[in-house]
């Protein structure tokens, strides 16, 4: 199978269920739901690990319990763990919103950081590079692994050269008006000539995938939300798994719409047997 590295953040999120939508104003009761691994990184990273990709995380941990449990959560799904650093001090730690349709609201408590670019990236053994950072000095390393590896790149950030890739993944309501307008103007500025597509998540309205003027669509299936945590990043596992294979955007869409709708109604990251019985 396909190596993939996964780049980006790596949590703890404590997960706390409202009784009522959340509103500005309002007092809103909750139920605690426990604390579980999440973070981008590892939200992508589990589900190709699960469907038999050899996968390594590059990212950075703290040197407290926490940092501990989620390099074991990772080890545990099959995900190798050698590219991640512990700084000292807390972990990245996150408190996720739950409403009762489903839909979360995240804030982030703190966020564990590395010093510099992850320089280990250069030299890591990799097929396919998937990138799920807000991170700005990553562009460097990513223009040097373009001609040994497909890139794979989300954004935000968005700004001129910041994410050289082949393919660039956006969730629309991470886009301001004008760029959600120009998906792949957008894209092409971030990501330089060498990008190929963008992917548009737009949530139950689907997704989407530009090559200039080209455009490709995938509905959503209709499906009781159960949780919508980290979909966004399951649907990104769907399409590298796909690209990483070598099917063409088409057929990596719908995986990747399947993927998504899947852990939607799954509610959070779906579990080995599920991952391996979809396309």
């Amino acid at each position: 199978m396909p190596r993939i590295v996964v780049v980006g953040s790596i949590a703890m999120d404590e997960v706390v269920a409202l009784r009522q939508p959340l509103r500005p104003g309002l007092h809103l009761d909750g139920l605690p739901r426990g604390r579980r691994v999440g973070g981008g990184a590892a939200n992508t990273a589990i589900p190709l690990a699960y469907a038999g990709h050899e996968v390594v995380v590059v990212s950075v941990a703290g040197t407290d319990p926490d940092g501990s449990a989620i390099l074991s959560r990772l080890a545990e799904a099959g995900v190798d763990t050698a590219g991640i650093v512990r700084r000292p001090g807390p972990s990245t730690r996150s408190l996720v919103l739950l409403d009762p349709d489903g839909e979360r609201t995240v804030v982030n408590l703190h966020r564990c950081r590395e010093e510099g670019p992850p320089r280990r990236l250069r030299t890591l053994p990799a097929d396919v590079i998937y990138v799920r950072s807000r991170e700005t000095d990553l562009a460097r390393i990513l223009e040097e692994r373009l001609a040994s590896a497909l890139v794979v790149a989300h954004v935000p950030p968005s700004g001129p050269g910041v994410r050289p890739a082949h393919v660039v993944v956006a969730s629309a309501p991470d886009l301001g008006d004008a760029e959600r307008l120009a998906p792949w103007e957008t894209a092409r500025r971030a990501a330089g000539e060498t990008l190929r597509w963008v992917v548009v998540t737009r949530g139950a309205g689907g997704a989407e995938a530009h090559a200039g003027t080209r455009r490709l669509s995938v509905a959503a299936r209709d499906v009781a939300a159960v949780d919508s945590t980290g979909a966004g990043d399951v649907f990104a596992a769907g399409l590298v798994h796909a690209l990483a294979g070598g099917a063409p955007m088409e057929t990596a869409l719908a995986a990747a719409v399947s993927w998504g709708t899947c852990a939607v109604e799954c509610g959070g990251i779906p579990s080995r047997e599920r991952i391996r019985a979809l396309p």
